[in-house]
């Protein structure tokens, strides 16, 4: 039977993320789904996105976007967005692809990561399931979302979106490393770059697998 894994904030975490696929050791009719903010803070976003790019090759995948990956395709614009990447945990992703200074650093990343940022998802609806970065407000049509709904509000307490839908989101850390399951949704952003872990979710049956930079694996059940 086919499984739909969400994924949380990765963040640079090169080690929590292979490891965790590893454990999860999907199958190949099994679906994964990333719920953004692969760049910034962790050590290795280069690793991360090369990663991910070659596990689409061979798997399922859904990749949406997080809030950090607008920084980053932001911070080609102009100084002050560049400025602000920096300061929000560009610095390590620049320092991941052994870029010294900006000078042409938009160059030295290279079209094929570019091209992997650019296309991420906004949302992605499998079945009942819905799967964003931030969350979603009650009563309002998916498409009507904007922005900051989907991407930057802090959804520490999330209202039920709809009695008909299940939301699985990240972006809110979850500072002391657990999942925060509201039932209704259910918050997956367990703040690996921080020393926690990295949460890889089975949303059909509940079942989770978190590990960590050191590659410490623990498992669990929502149910």
């Amino acid at each position: 039977m086919s499984s739909i894994w969400a994924v949380g904030d990765i963040h640079g975490c090169f080690n929590a993320l292979e490891t965790l696929i590893n454990e999860i050791n999907p199958g190949e009719t099994d679906t994964l789904v990333f719920l953004g903010d692969y760049v910034d803070r962790g050590s290795n976003t280069k690793g991360v996105i090369d990663y991910l790019i070659q596990l689409d090759k061979k798997q399922e995948c859904y990749f949406l976007k997080g809030n950090h990956e607008i920084f980053m395709l932001a911070a080609r614009t102009a100084e002050e967005r560049l400025a602000e990447w920096l300061y929000f945990g560009g610095d390590a992703t620049l320092a991941s692809y052994n870029i010294k200074d900006t000078n042409q650093w938009e160059e030295k990343v290279g079209q094929t990561h570019w091209d992997f940022l650019e296309d991420l998802l906004p949302y992605k609806q499998i079945s009942s399931a819905i799967f964003v970065h931030a969350g979603l407000t009650p009563g309002k049509n998916l498409t009507s979302h904007n922005q900051h709904e989907l991407f930057w509000k802090k959804y520490i307490v999330p209202e039920k979106y709809s009695n008909d839908h299940y939301v699985v989101s990240g972006h809110t850390s979850r500072k002391d490393g657990k999942i925060a399951d509201f039932k209704h949704s259910v918050c997956i952003d367990t703040y690996c770059y921080g020393g926690q872990w990295l949460t890889g979710l089975n949303v059909g049956s509940g079942e989770y697998i978190q590990t960590n930079e050191r590659r410490q694996v623990q498992r669990g059940s929502l149910t």
